[in-house]
């Protein structure tokens, strides 16, 4: 069989178990990806096995990059098949917008490290360490009005089991998230995400995973969180600040969410 010069080997390509281990990720996101059509391997050995060439390989690290964004999937398929942008224009959207996270994340490890010797652990942290480490967007008061109004439910219980369980390693780990997660939901709102849609659930039970690090999050409970961030005056402003509308965005998410696993949000209740 003849092989074109400038194009490589196709058995020198990865097959789908060799490419997982060497980009960190598990064969069933690379399967999962290829489902749907984020990254498919193109070559196929004299064997007939699939295998990623070395662009698909390049496309797979750009992937990984965007995800690191908290861009959702589906918009990073749309980002990376524009047809007036070439891999060049990728890196150096990906570059700036890595280098204004690293400067982000450098001021939390500047915060985190003022904190190392004090004693106190978890959210029981003064108002001012919670603010160093969440940056100023960050609202002690949110803390005080949880507990108000939840203060005798057993999740408030779970909460502060865990949250005192946690140490500042792990509290800088949970901004990071918190911070990947609201980029996904800004770049959610911007793109008309429609609730009720597949990405849309999938950002409300992401959102269901980051509680689990608090307590343990219902879809019921989901609403009365929906309510409450259009409701309160410093959550609106907070969520609105992200992305304009995205408050009433989020509780309409929520909301459909909820409705898709049985829950009517029009009656809901903290339970």
């Amino acid at each position: 069989m003849h092989h074109d010069a400038a194009r490589p080997d196709p058995d020198d390509g990865l097959t789908v178990g060799r490419a997982a281990e060497l980009v960190g990720v598990s064969v069933r996101t690379l399967h999962h990806w290829d489902q749907i059509g984020l990254v498919r391997p193109s070559d196929r050995t004299r064997a007939g096995y699939r295998v990623y060439s070395g662009e698909d390989v390049s496309r797979i690290h750009r992937v990984l990059v965007y995800r690191e964004l908290g861009f959702p999937l589906a918009q990073i398929g749309r980002i990376l098949d524009d047809p007036d942008a070439d891999a060049n224009v990728h890196l150096r959207r990906q570059r700036s917008e890595l280098l204004d996270r690293i400067e982000r994340l450098q001021r939390m490890v500047g915060a985190v490290d003022q904190m190392l010797d004090a004693s106190r652990r978890g959210m029981r942290l003064t108002p001012e360490q919670q603010v160093a480490i969440f940056g100023a967007d960050w609202r002690p008061e949110w803390v005080e009005g949880a507990e108000q109004r939840w203060g005798d439910s057993d999740q408030w219980g779970q909460y502060e089991q865990r949250a005192a369980a946690l140490s500042t390693d792990d509290w800088e780990k949970v901004a990071a998230e918190t911070e990947s997660f609201e980029a996904a939901l800004a770049h959610a709102r911007r793109s008309s995400v429609a609730p009720g849609s597949a990405e849309a659930n999938g950002l409300a039970e992401r959102h269901r995973d980051l509680m689990r690090t608090y307590f343990d999050c219902t879809h019921s409970m989901q609403v009365c969180m929906g309510r409450m961030f259009v409701q309160d005056p410093g959550f609106a402003a907070h969520y609105d600040g992200l992305a304009p509308g995205l408050a009433q965005w989020w509780q309409d998410v929520l909301f459909a969410n909820a409705a898709a696993n049985g829950v009517d949000p029009q009656t809901a209740e903290w339970e």
